[in-house]
Order: C-alpha cells, then sequence, then structure tokens
C-alpha cells in the first residue's frame, strides 16, 4: 500500500497543529510555508479534517486553525482514514459480498492480516507520540550540529 499525498500531507497539517498547539490559533499561510506545501492544496484537505472533528477554525484577526482535541486523543489512524479513506489493502477485505470467490480465498485472509497489523500500528500512535518523534529528532541533529 502506497498512502496518497492527501493521507501524507494530512498528517503533516496535523503534526504541524500539534506541535504549535500551545501558540493559539495558527494561519494556514504559515503551515503550508513551514510544510513547503502549496495553501491552496492545504485548503482543499482543512474541510475534511473539520468534518470529522479533528481541527477547528476561528475565525477573526487572531483567527486560524487549531486542533479540535488534545493531541493525545488523535490517533494517526484518525488523520490518516481522512484523506485516504478506507484504509484496507484491497477491496475485498471491507466487502466480501464483493467477490465471489472470498470464502475460499487464502489471499483474503493474508490480506485481513496485514491490513488489521497496519492499523493497529497507526491507532497506537498518537499525535503526542509524533510529537515528542519530532522533538527527539531536531533534539539529536541539534547535539550532532550545535550553533
Amino acid at each position: 500500500m502506497k498512502l496518497s499525498t492527501r493521507g501524507r500531507y494530512s498528517v503533516r497539517i496535523m503534526l504541524d497543529l500539534a506541535i504549535h498547539d500551545n501558540e493559539g490559533p495558527v494561519f494556514l499561510k504559515d503551515i503550508a510555508q513551514r510544510q513547503q506545501i502549496s495553501e491552496k492544496y492545504l485548503w482543499q484537505l482543512i474541510n475534511p479534517l473539520k468534518v470529522m472533528g479533528l481541527i477547528k477554525s476561528v475565525r477573526g484577526a487572531n483567527g486560524g486553525y487549531s486542533l479540535a482535541r488534545r493531541p493525545s486523543e488523535i490517533t494517526l489512524r484518525d488523520i490518516i482514514q481522512v484523506g485516504e479513506g478506507s484504509l484496507s489493502l484491497v477491496e475485498c477485505v471491507d466487502n466480501a459480498l464483493g467477490c465471489d470467490r472470498s470464502d475460499l480465498c487464502v489471499y483474503r485472509d493474508v490480506w485481513m492480516e496485514a491490513t488489521r497489523k497496519m492499523l493497529e500500528t497507526f491507532e497506537s500512535l498518537t499525535l503526542e507520540d509524533m510529537v515528542l518523534r519530532h522533538h527527539e529528532k531536531f533534539r539529536k541533529i541539534a547535539e550532532k550540529d550545535p550553533l
């Protein structure tokens, strides 16, 4: 399976918001600049994240976007599923009736197991975990190359 740009960029948006969570609402243009993603493309990704209750918007001069829940309450699965839709490796994992061979198909069993393990990984990682990993990577970089 290969994550689409929508799925990957949705994670980048959410991680950026989580990193800057204590700073108040964040402008989309600032996320676009930090993540090097076009603001126009980010507009397409923001609404589904809002609809699913992962982010909220604040209007006005001090407005912008922020997380709708604490980073510890948002999993990678929550985010990726907004960008990707179904996370099953193949159609028959979600819909056995879509294939007349699904009852006898050994491959379907393998696809189901692989999908389950992938989803367990995505469910086990929260935005809070990702923020910690982010800070750890930057700490290691700073130790190697101090100013």
